[in-house]
């Protein structure tokens, strides 16, 4: 009689049996797919790709194999899962843009950074590379544990012994059941140092704080470069194991041949597609959400720096469309931090802290088996070879022993009885070629024992002493990161202005900016004395009828004020001008100011406190003076704010802070100046339009405004490279709006003026050439001479050629320690007061 099949039916309650067979798929999934081992920082199945490569000797040194043959030998004895997931992981362990240093050497076609497929298996080949070897270095010494496989035929390791950190230096992503990891790469060299800190404070007998760790591990290094914004999302993810870090890719506004401006994209941020990027810029011109966009194209080749080329229209600004793609593309991405991994066999969030000690008691591990490993098998030898030694001493005796015995194991019992070998030495022995009767091989045997016995003390004592161990694996991990290291790719910038001060030092700097609207920052050691009527050095490297128009020393905290011809100001920090050499060009100011057609920027000061009580006075070319306080511009907006009124064809020429009190000199390109007290000009609004300062002759124009305490004398010079000192007691003080004195000779010799300064005689000055040629001299070898001459030569000018000399600068430097400018603002003078510029020793305070 059949049995009835209904007696095998069990009855289950079906929510218990859910919840256990879905917790153990979850489980199955997190720890044996996709969550890395904190140890190594490898998944599974790019642990048994490597570890196929060992099977097959596809080592660093020898020839590619097909990654077909690499796939076949994984998933037949390692991996019981499909090949496209094996295929998958080797194919992202040999992608430079995906990992920071690859463990795999490609050949072939193994998609791109764009996002294109590889080739199918067939068709690519690969082997294990350089750093992948340190990762399996030492397996077959017993320094980690195995296990057998999913059909019991082979054995595969738990871990690899990983001599340097992969989880943080190759990163890790993966989504399990119910968590998912996401750990940026790093850079190589300072997770070695940050794993170096941690021993050197064990060896001393101290504990580590997360605190050591950050100023040695900056932040994550993406192998794709691009910038970090701000620090904080970094520090939180390092002390909690959860972060947001923003990274943005690197821009550079290049201005083209037709008066236009491209933005070219020279790094995405990580993991961040090309062709997706363009698409969706295309689609935000399409939808008009950005204006003035003309032309996108890929700009990716082999010798093309960008990647990407965004064309704009001539009337609108490029910084302004940059600053829109970033908040509506993928050029700023946020990267979120997990760093999630498996500790002991559960999934574990970590911080930067926990992680290095985790992976440096992994080590200590490996070194230790791997010491013990060494160590028997030196002490294995050693014991032979006083076997053999011991027979050398005696052997003709043993000759005749095992002549005498009937088989080979009769003589080493015999042998073991009479001289009380081992089995192991009798063995040896028995087994002993002629030639070891020779003297040379007794020789090579005796020092063969002397160093087995060496290392052997060497072992000993590493494995008896912690101190000894740990030395021993800071300098392997120092050997890894001088032979792998690289500089990072990943820079740092600051996402607000508290990041901004925390990043950049408050250093003095020299901002220089040309007529043609270049600006640039400089550190103020670049020029040294020279005498006068010398050529100079080479300064600037400007374009064609460009020249360098202002020149003023300032600190990268400091606000400087910028105002326009059109009478316009905006205002930006002394850091968020681009750093540049003494003989680059500079950054177009457009760049950095949302600045109109035809606008351009005619004077600057700087200043700490924008709402300081103090008053600020403007001229205008056609010698209308305004007086405002400096509070009205403390809320200056991104776009500008308006400075002034001006009356048809005129411009803003000049702007200073004002002392109470304080007498306003004007000068005239034709020779006149006037001198009257600030009381004259009344307080206006911020928007009015002023009152005359100077009544001009036709052709005439104001050259500059300076204020009576700037100095001693007046300093004026000519187009044509003339110039004279004059006292300033030859101008008495009159009422503003009259027709002035003459102070300057004009001749077609000497030609316009076209630089005024007050100084005492004992400073220097700067005279700067429209080819941005550069000369410092001392007013001490200039005479003191009358209001009505033509001075003498200061610079030599190339009489065949266009050259003029484009505009003088001051040069500010105390010999007496900071007594006398003790109390200076670097406002006071915003003009062109410069201190320490020549790199001197000598430096003056500036007033906080």
């Amino acid at each position: 009689m059949e049995p009835n099949i209904f007696d095998k039916v069990q009855d289950v309650d079906l929510k218990k049996t859910m919840e256990n067979a879905y917790i153990d798929y979850a489980m199955s999934v997190i720890v044996s797919r996709a969550i890395p081992d904190v140890r190594d920082g490898l998944k599974p199945v790019q642990r048994r790709v490597l570890y196929a490569l060992q099977s097959l000797g596809v080592t660093p040194d020898k020839k590619t194999k097909k990654c077909a043959t690499i796939v076949g030998e994984t998933m037949g004895k390692y991996h019981p899962h499909g090949d496209s997931s094996i295929y998958g992981s080797l194919v992202y362990m040999g992608q430079p843009w995906s990992m920071r240093h690859v463990l795999i050497d490609k050949q072939g076609n193994f998609g791109s950074e764009d996002g294109d497929s590889p080739a199918a298996m067939r068709y690519t080949e690969a082997k294990m590379s350089r750093l992948a070897g340190e990762m399996l270095a030492g397996i077959n010494k017993n320094t980690v544990d195995f296990m057998p496989n999913f059909s019991n035929e082979y054995e595969e390791p738990v871990v690899l012994p990983s001599r340097f950190p992969n989880l943080l230096v190759n990163g890790a992503t993966g989504i399990a059941v119910g968590m998912s990891t996401n750990i940026p790469p790093h850079n190589l060299r300072e997770v070695i140092k940050g794993v170096d800190c941690i021993i050197d404070n064990k060896i001393a007998g101290r504990k580590t704080e997360i605190e050591e760790l950050l100023p040695i591990i900056q932040g994550p290094d993406f192998p794709t470069g691009a910038t970090i914004l701000g620090k904080r999302g970094i520090e939180e993810a390092y002390r909690t194991g959860r972060g947001k870090i923003k990274m943005r890719a690197i821009c550079e506004i290049e201005p083209m041949h037709n008066g236009k401006n491209r933005i070219l994209v020279k790094e995405l941020p990580y993991l961040v597609y090309r062709s997706r990027v363009i698409e969706k810029i295309a689609e935000l011109v399409k939808d008009k959400r950005i204006d003035g966009i003309t032309y996108i194209h890929d700009a990716a080749g082999k010798n093309s720096k960008a990647k990407i080329a965004i064309e704009c229209r001539k009337d609108v600004n490029p910084h302004v469309i940059l600053n829109q793609l970033y908040k509506h593309t993928q050029l700023q991405e946020t990267f979120g931090v997990i760093m999630l991994c498996i500790v002991r066999g559960e999934p574990k969030i970590l911080n930067l802290l926990e992680i290095l000690e985790e992976f440096l008691a992994h080590q200590i591990q490996v070194v230790t088996r791997r010491t013990q490993y060494d160590l028997q098998k030196c002490e294995d030898r050693a014991h032979i070879l006083e076997g053999l030694l011991k027979a050398l001493d005696h052997i003709d005796e043993i000759v005749a022993i095992i002549r005498a015995a009937k088989n080979v194991e009769e003589a080493k019992q015999n042998l073991i009885t009479r001289f009380a070998f081992t089995e192991v030495q009798a063995q040896a022995i028995v087994d002993m070629r002629l030639r070891a009767l020779t003297g040379l091989e007794r020789e090579r045997l005796e020092n063969e024992y002397q160093d087995l016995l060496a290392k052997i003390a060497y072992y000993k004592e590493i494995l008896g002493d912690e101190r000894r161990l740990l030395a021993v694996i800071k300098e392997e991990l120092d050997v890894i990161a001088d032979k792998y290291g690289e500089d990072r790719k990943t820079s740092f910038s600051y996402d607000d202005i508290l990041d901004a001060e925390d990043l950049i030092a408050d250093d003095d700097v020299v901002i220089t900016s040309t007529s043609l609207g270049y600006i640039k920052r400089m550190s103020p050691e670049n020029f040294r004395q020279q005498n006068r009527g010398g050529k100079g050095i080479k300064g600037m490297q400007t374009i064609e009828k460009d020249y360098i128009e202002d020149l003023f020393m300032t600190t990268n905290h400091h606000y400087i004020m910028f105002f326009t011809n059109m009478g316009r100001v905006f205002r930006i920090k002394g850091y968020e001008i681009p750093e540049a050499s003494r003989t680059a060009r500079g950054t177009a100011l457009v760049n950095l100011l949302p600045l109109q057609e035809g606008e351009k920027v005619n004077a600057s000061l700087c200043l700490r406190d924008p709402k300081d009580e103090q008053d600020l006075i403007l001229t205008t070319k056609s010698g209308m003076v305004k007086k405002t306080a400096l509070s009205e511009y403390a809320n200056v907006r991104r776009n500008g704010l308006i400075a002034i009124s001006l009356k048809e064809d005129d411009q803003l020429i000049e702007a200073k802070l004002l002392s109470k009190d304080e007498n306003i000199i004007l000068v005239t390109k034709k020779g006149m100046a006037i001198q009257f007290n600030e009381k004259d000009v009344r307080r206006t609004g911020r928007s009015s339009m002023g009152v005359i300062g100077i009544r001009l002759n036709d052709g005439d124009e104001v050259i500059g405004m300076q204020e009576s305490s700037q100095g001693e004398n007046m300093l004026v010079v000519s187009e044509k490279g003339y110039g004279k000192l004059t006292e300033k007691s030859a101008f008495k003080a009159q009422n503003r709006g009259g027709k002035g004195m003459r102070c300057y000779k004009i001749t077609e010799k000497t030609g316009d003026l076209v630089g005024f300064k007050l100084c005492d005689q004992d400073r220097e000055i700067l005279l700067i050439t429209t080819e941005g040629i550069m000369i410092r001299m001392s007013l001490e070898n200039i005479s003191i001479i009358g209001r009505n001459a033509s001075g003498v030569k200061l610079m030599n000018i190339d009489k065949d050629g266009d050259t003029t000399i484009a505009s003088v600068a001051k040069v500010r430097e105390s010999e007496n320690d900071g007594e006398e400018d003790s109390e200076a603002d670097p406002g006071e003078d915003a003009d062109t007061e410069i201190a320490e510029i020549n790199g001197e020793d000598t430096k003056e305070n500036q007033e906080e």
